[in-house]
Formats: structure tokens, sequence, C-alpha cells
């Protein structure tokens, strides 16, 4: 069967999302901010939000590793939605126009489950989404094999019918490994490309 279903991740596919857009308004000074990103507030302590592990707790001892630091840390969650630049580039409008064709979409994401519903109000396109699995609700984050196996189980649509869209590569090789479809996202062009080609969306759309 032809693939004629989507599911998506979110950030750094869709949805523009950097910690440094808002650190870099907090440390002004680029490698007083790398040092903060890379050994403090950093994408392995952020892990946990993804699990389902709150904001507030998560904090706890790492405030208390780095007292001095407790307003940067805890900006993490206050300052969650200015993480946000809109769409990664040439990705706005797309959700609108697949739906608008009638192709099934859904959403997996490693995200906080406290923080999807401020997500959805910065992108009320991801209203769209038929299904949408939030790891930090589900207490599973890709590439854990029990979180594709969960969306097969949520999704209208078989696996090798739906194409598995993620920006990271180990993401992907597990939905591969899953039976979906699979486009490992490197930016729009290529991606508008692969869609035009399964004849999901034609590059003129």
């Amino acid at each position: 069967m032809a693939v004629r279903a989507i599911l998506w991740d979110l950030g750094r596919t869709l949805a523009d999302w950097d910690p440094d857009y808002l650190y870099r308004r907090l440390i002004p000074d680029a490698d007083a901010r790398r040092d903060f990103l890379s050994r403090i507030c950093t994408m392995d302590w952020h892990e946990a939000h993804d699990r389902g592990v709150s904001m507030a707790d998560n904090r706890e001892a790492l405030i208390a590793r780095h007292p001095g630091k407790a307003a940067l840390i805890k900006a993490w969650d206050t300052g969650w939605n200015a993480m946000f630049n809109g769409y990664v580039e040439g990705m706005e409008g797309l959700v609108e126009a697949l739906h608008t064709r009638g192709v099934p979409q859904y959403a997996l994401s490693n995200m906080p489950a406290e923080k999807w519903p401020e997500v959805l109000a910065l992108y009320p396109a991801f209203t769209l989404f038929e299904t949408a699995l939030i790891s930090g609700q589900e207490g599973l984050v890709k590439p854990d094999p029990a979180i594709y196996a969960l969306a097969i189980s949520r999704i209208g649509t078989p696996p090798h019918e739906t194409l598995f869209i993620d920006d990271r590569l180990d993401n992907i090789e597990a939905g591969a490994k899953a039976g979906f479809a699979v486009h490992h996202f490197a930016g729009a062009p290529a991606l508008r490309a692969e869609l035009d080609r399964l004849g999901l969306l034609p590059l003129t759309g």
C-alpha cells in the first residue's frame, strides 16, 4: 500500500525550538551562555521533562547544586514560550495544506506534558492532528521502541502507510524498525520534494 498519512515530530521539524532563543536574552555573553547550556541546563537534564517529570521537581536538585543560577534554571519553565521562534523555515502552512487535501496527520513528540497546552496555543495548526502522542503524558520517549508501538496502537493508519518525519537519526532508525515509512528531516525543500514524490502534496500546492 502507498503512504497516505503523516506522523510528525514537532520540535526542530515543524516548530523552531531552541533554548538558545531564550537564553541569549538572559545571558548575552556567548561563552557564558554556551557554558550554562552545556554544563547546567543540558539536554540530558531536560529529557526528564520529556519523560514526565515536572519542571518544578526536576529543577530542585539542579538549583541545590547551582544556587547562584536559580533564576536562570527556573527560566527554563517560566520562559518556555520564548524558546520557540515560529515555524522551521519553509514549514509554515504545511500542516494546513495537507489537512485540506485530506491527508491524515498525527504527532509523536518528545515534549513535557505540562507544556503541551502552551505549544498548542503557539501553533493552532497542531489541533488538526487526529492523534498526538506527547512523551511526557505517556512516560515514554523516542527512540524507545515502546513509544512507537503505542503510536501504532493509537493512530488510524498502518505504519507502512504512514510517513514518520523526524530530525533525529536515532528516532528515524527506531521508527523504521517499527515498520514506519520514514523521512529524516533536514529542511523543508527535501521534505516537500518527498511529499510530492509520494503524491501527498504537489510542490506547487
